[in-house]
Order: structure tokens, then sequence, then C-alpha cells
């Protein structure tokens, strides 16, 4: 049972992160969108869980490449 608290741990930690940068993005609040991607996994059975990780994937991307050039003169 301590592993199963320990993964969901892990889960929560990383996955409201995503949701909180995809809600400062779109200016809206971070509830909203938890509570879009649940109704989506429900209704759609699964398409909104593989949306959650492609935006995750992306995010992820982004932040490596953006991430590279701290200033002017790293060019």
């Amino acid at each position: 049972m301590k592993l199963f608290y320990q993964m969901l741990y892990f889960f929560q930690k990383r996955g409201y992160y995503v949701c909180q940068r995809i809600a400062d993005r779109l200016g809206i609040r971070a509830k909203v969108v938890r509570t879009s991607f649940m109704y989506l996994t429900f209704v759609t059975v699964g398409f909104g869980f593989a949306l959650y990780l492609f935006f995750a994937f992306w995010i992820r991307i982004k932040d490596i490449i953006y991430t590279k050039r701290s200033s002017v003169f790293d060019l």
C-alpha cells in the first residue's frame, strides 16, 4: 500500500505542474484545466489522458530547447 501512495504522490506532484503551466498559458485557473482533463478522460475513454501526456511531452521539449541559451553572448 505504501508503494501505491508513493506512486500517487509522484504523479500528483508532476501532473499538477503540467495543468498549472497550461492554465497560466491560457489565463484561466488550474482547477478548471484539471477538471476538464478528468471529464475529457471519462467521456472519451483515454483520449484526455493521451492529450495530457502530449502536453506534458511538449512542455518538456520546449523547456529543454529554450533553456539552452541563457543570454545573447551564448550564440
